[in-house]
C-alpha cells in the first residue's frame, strides 16, 4: 500500500499500487478430547457455515442457507489485479488491470484481447462514457486516456488520446507554488457528458468536457483532505465524494460548493453507492489513531510493485498493508443521523454496488460478495477464488437496480474475472468437515423445523481430504447417514425451488479406544507427601520420564519432573498415560517376583498418576510393577478398554548387610620405650542377602567415620571381606582398652553395624 506522511490512501488504494495481502493464514487448531457418549456436530450460524463451499447459495446472516444467482469465473488474467471492470450492455467487459498494466477487453464468449497497454504501473480505473469511449486513468503517471471502445488495433501511450495530465497542471501551477495531482482512485460522468477526476495529494475533483478537444481541465472542487477516494451521484444532480484521512463524505452541488456531510470514525472511504430512496452507503476502513501494520509479504501472480513514500515519489517494492480493523458501511438518509448498517471485523470492503434487492458489497481479504438489507441483515452470496474482490460494475442491460441486475466482478491475487446474477443451474452447500478425532459411528442428522425444500447427503473417510479414499455421496436413510464408519464426515444439502435449511446437526459416537500407558518408572528409597522428621529437611528425589522427551503423548503437565521424599522404606511408582477419547481413567498395580509368572495385585482403583508403598510389605528381591489402566468410569462394563505397561526390573531391599567375624588385634611393635604405639589389624566380613555392599566405614573410640576397601578395592558383590590396619595406637594406663565400630551400607542405604573392644596384646 501507500506510506505517505500525508496519510495517503491506506487500504483499497494500497492493493492498487503494491502487492496484495498474504492469505489469511488458517491456524489448525486441535479439537479438544471428546467425553464419552453419543456427541452433536451443530452448524447454526452463518460463521459456521462460513467454512463450507456455496454454490449458487446465499448463507444468510439468520442462519439459513437459501438460493442464490450463479457467480460463475469468466477468466483467469495474466495481471495480478484487476483494479476496476466496466460492462456494455451486448455484455462486452473492459478491465483495467496491474501487473501488468492494459485494459483488457472481453467478448461474450469470455475471449479476452488487449485493447490498451501503458509502460504504468496499473489502470486504475475503466469507464465508459456517454460517448460510446471508454476511459482509462493510469497510475502513477496521472493520466486519463480516451480510447476506442471498439478497436481492433492494440491501443498504447503514443496514440491513444490523453484528455487529463496531472504532470502538465503541474507545470502549470508550478509559478503559484502549487503541485499537481498524480493520483487518479474514481471517474464519473455527469447528464451533460463532463467526466469527473478524483485525485489525490492533495485531494481535489477535475472537470474536463471530453466532447470540447484542447480544453484544459478545471478545479472542481478542492479539499484539504489527502486524497479524494470514491465519487457517486445523488437523485438531485450532487456529487458525493468520499476521503481518505479523516474519512469524510462530502456532498457537492454544480457549482463546486463542498458540504460535508458525514465524519466517519474511520479514516478512509472506499466507496459509495446511492440508493433508490436517495440514501447514500458509504464503505469506511483504517484506524485514524496510527498508521498501518508493517509490510506483508504477497502471494499472487505479479511481483513488481512499488510503494508511495511522499506524494509524486515512487520506489520499487514487493510489499503490501492490511487494514485489521475491518469495514463498517454507513448509511446516510436525509434528515437522519448516520446509521451504522454493518461491520465486518474480517472483511475490507472495496467496491458497493446497488440493487432493489440491497446493497452488494465486494470484500477482502477472503473474497467474499454480500447483500446488505436495509436492517442490517446480510447475506453471503458467494465465495471468489481470489483473495481480493475489487471491482464491481452492474450489466447495463439488466438495469442498474433490478433485483435481477447481472454484476462483473474484478478480483486481485489473482487477477479474474467474475459474473454474478444469472439463474444457477444448481443449488448446493458442501459443508465443513468433521473431525470425531477418532473412529466414529455416525447416527440422526438433525435439521432445523422449518426447513423445506431440499435434500441431505453425506459422505465419509478416514483421511482429512475428501479428495483422496472417501466414501461417495449418499442420501440419508430414514434420516440418519449412511456413510461407513469413518473418523471424518462431511454433509451437503440440495436446495430445490423455493428451499431453505436452517441449522443442521449430526450425532456421531467415536468408537471407543483403548486407554495407552505411554511410561512407567519405579523409584525404590522414595515417597510421596512423606512428611519432614522434626528439625531435619528431608532430601527430594525427582522422579521424571525418560521417553518424555521423544514422545508426542506425553503433554507438558505430565511430564515435568514429580517431587518425592528419599525414605529407604517406601517405593514410589509414577506413570503417565492418555486415552484419545478423552474418558476419564482409573488404574491398578500389579507386582510380580523374579522367577513368578503371575501378576498379583498391589492396589486398585487408583485415580492418580503416581502410589507410593511400603517396601517392607515385600520380601528382598528383585520385582516387576506393572500398570493396567481403564476407562471404565466412562463406559458401562461391557464396553471398557484396558491398557497397561510393565516396568523396567528394581530391587527391593529393607535388610540391612549382616557384619561377621569382626576382630581388630594390636601387634607388637619393636619400640624401645612403653607405652609403644602399636599397629592395629582390623579383619571382617559383611554379607547382604539382596543387593551388593555399596561401601564400609569405621569409627575409633566414637571418632569421625572412616571410609575403608573391601579387599580387592571393588565393592560389587553381596559379600565383601574387609583387612586393613588402623593407625597405630598406645595402650598406656588410660587408653588400655579400644572401641571399634564398623558398618556397612547395601546399595538401598540399609546399614549394618557391629563393634569390638581390644586391648594390647598380652606379653
Amino acid at each position: 500500500m501507500f506510506v505517505s506522511s500525508l496519510s495517503t490512501s491506506r487500504y483499497r488504494s494500497a492493493l492498487r499500487l503494491s502487492a496484495l495481502s498474504a492469505a489469511l493464514t488458517t491456524v489448525a487448531a486441535l479439537q479438544p478430547a471428546l467425553a464419552q457418549g453419543t456427541h452433536l456436530w451443530t452448524q447454526s450460524r452463518v460463521e459456521e457455515f462460513e467454512k463450507g463451499t456455496p454454490c449458487g447459495v446465499a448463507l444468510s446472516s439468520d442462519g439459513y442457507l437459501r438460493e442464490a444467482p450463479a457467480l460463475s469465473e469468466v477468466l483467469t488474467t495474466p495481471s495480478t489485479f484487476v483494479w476496476s471492470v466496466a460492462a456494455e450492455k451486448s455484455g462486452i467487459v473492459y478491465m483495467g488491470t496491474g501487473a501488468p498494466a492494459t485494459v483488457l477487453r472481453v467478448a461474450q464468449d469470455g475471449k479476452p484481447s488487449t485493447l490498451f497497454e501503458t509502460r504504468d504501473v496499473s489502470v486504475q480505473v475503466v469507464r465508459l462514457g456517454p460517448d460510446g469511449a471508454l476511459y482509462a486513468a493510469t497510475l502513477p503517471g496521472g493520466k486519463v486516456y480516451k480510447l476506442k471502445a471498439d478497436a481492433t488495433a492494440k491501443q498504447d501511450d503514443t496514440n491513444a488520446t490523453v484528455v487529463f495530465d496531472a504532470a502538465a497542471l503541474d507545470s502549470a501551477k508550478a509559478a503559484g507554488g502549487k503541485t499537481g495531482s498524480h493520483y487518479i482512485w474514481d471517474l464519473t460522468f455527469d447528464s451533460a457528458g463532463r467526466l469527473y477526476i478524483a485525485t489525490g495529494g492533495p485531494g481535489a475533483v477535475y472537470r474536463v468536457d471530453p466532447a470540447k478537444p484542447g480544453t484544459k481541465p478545471e478545479e472542481f472542487f478542492k479539499s484539504d483532505e489527502q486524497h479524494i477516494r470514491s465519487l457517486a451521484w445523488d437523485a438531485k444532480g450532487n456529487l458525493i465524494a468520499g476521503s481518505d484521512g479523516s474519512g469524510l463524505v462530502y456532498r457537492i452541488d454544480p457549482q463546486g460548493k463542498g458540504y460535508v456531510l458525514f465524519e466517519a470514525p474511520r479514516r478512509e472511504i472506499t466507496s459509495l453507492a446511492i440508493g433508490a430512496n436517495g440514501t447514500i452507503y458509504a464503505a469506511s476502513v483504517g484506524d485514524k489513531s496510527h498508521n498501518p501494520l508493517p509490510p506483508l509479504p504477497v502471494q499472487g501472480v505479479g511481483s513488481i510493485t512499488f510503494t508511495v513514500v511522499q506524494p509524486g515519489s515512487l520506489q520499487a517494492a514487493n510489499v503490501s498493508t492490511s487494514a485489521p480493523e475491518g469495514t463498517e458501511i454507513y448509511a446516510l438518509a436525509d434528515g437522519q443521523a448516520p446509521r451504522k448498517l454493518w461491520s465486518g471485523k474480517d472483511e475490507i470492503v472495496y467496491s458497493l454496488a446497488m440493487r432493489s434487492d440491497g446493497l452488494l458489497a465486494l470484500t477482502g481479504n477472503r473474497g467474499r460478495l454480500f447483500r446488505i438489507a436495509d436492517d442490517g441483515a446480510y447475506a453471503d452470496m458467494g465465495h471468489l477464488e481470489a483473495q481480493q474482490g475489487m471491482s464491481l460494475a452492474v450489466v447495463p442491460s439488466a438495469g442498474a437496480s433490478a433485483p435481477s441486475a447481472a454484476l462483473v466482478i474484478g478480483t486481485a491475487n489473482t487477477g479474474k474475472l467474475y459474473r454474478f446474477g444469472a439463474a444457477a443451474s444448481t443449488h448446493e452447500y458442501a459443508s465443513d468437515v468433521l473431525d470425531a478425532g477418532a473412529l466414529a459411528r455416525f447416527g440422526r442428522v438433525e435439521v432445523q423445523p422449518g426447513s423445506t425444500g431440499y435434500e441431505l447427503w453425506t459422505r465419509s473417510g478416514n483421511v482429512e481430504q475428501p479428495v483422496r479414499g472417501w466414501s461417495d455421496w449418499q442420501p440419508l436413510k430414514d434420516g440418519a447417514v449412511a456413510s461407513p464408519t469413518g473418523r471424518f464426515l462431511q454433509w451437503k444439502t440440495v436446495l430445490h425451488t423455493g428451499g431453505t435449511v436452517g441449522s443442521v446437526g449430526v450425532n456421531y459416537l467415536p468408537v471407543n479406544s483403548a486407554p495407552v500407558v505411554d511410561d512407567l518408572v519405579v523409584v525404590p528409597g522414595a515417597r510421596l507427601n512423606a512428611q519432614s522428621l522434626a528439625g531435619n529437611q528431608p532430601t527430594t528425589i525427582n522422579i521424571a520420564f525418560p521417553s518424555a522427551a521423544q514422545s508426542a503423548t506425553f503433554d507438558p503437565g505430565s511430564a515435568a519432573a514429580l517431587t518425592a521424599m528419599k525414605d529407604r522404606t517406601a517405593i514410589t511408582a509414577r506413570w503417565a498415560a492418555h486415552d484419545d477419547d478423552g474418558d476419564d481413567l482409573t488404574f491398578a498395580l500389579y507386582l510380580r517376583g523374579d522367577g513368578e509368572t503371575a501378576w498379583r495385585m498391589l492396589k486398585d482403583d487408583i485415580t492418580d498418576k503416581a502410589y507410593s508403598f511400603d517396601a517392607a510389605l515385600i520380601p528382598d528381591g528383585g520385582y516387576q510393577l506393572k500398570v493396567v489402566a481403564s476407562d471404565a468410569p466412562s463406559h458401562t462394563p461391557g464396553d471398557a478398554l484396558t491398557g497397561s505397561k510393565a516396568s523396567d526390573r528394581f530391587e527391593a531391599d529393607t535388610t540391612p548387610p549382616v557384619l561377621n567375624l569382626l576382630k581388630a588385634v594390636a601387634e607388637e611393635s619393636a619400640c624401645a620405650h612403653a607405652p609403644c604405639p602399636m599397629p592395629v589389624h582390623v579383619t571382617f566380613d559383611a554379607e547382604d542377602a539382596a543387593s551388593p555392599i555399596a561401601h564400609a566405614e569405621y569409627s575409633l573410640d566414637a571418632g569421625p567415620w572412616q571410609y575403608i576397601e573391601p579387599v580387592g578395592g571393588l565393592s560389587d558383590s553381596r559379600r565383601e571381606h574387609y583387612d586393613f590396619h588402623l593407625p597405630p595406637l598406645a595402650f598406656g594406663a588410660k587408653s588400655a582398652e579400644h572401641l571399634l565400630t564398623v558398618r556397612a551400607y547395601d546399595r538401598h542405604d540399609n546399614v549394618g553395624v557391629a563393634k569390638t573392644v581390644f586391648g594390647a596384646p598380652a606379653r
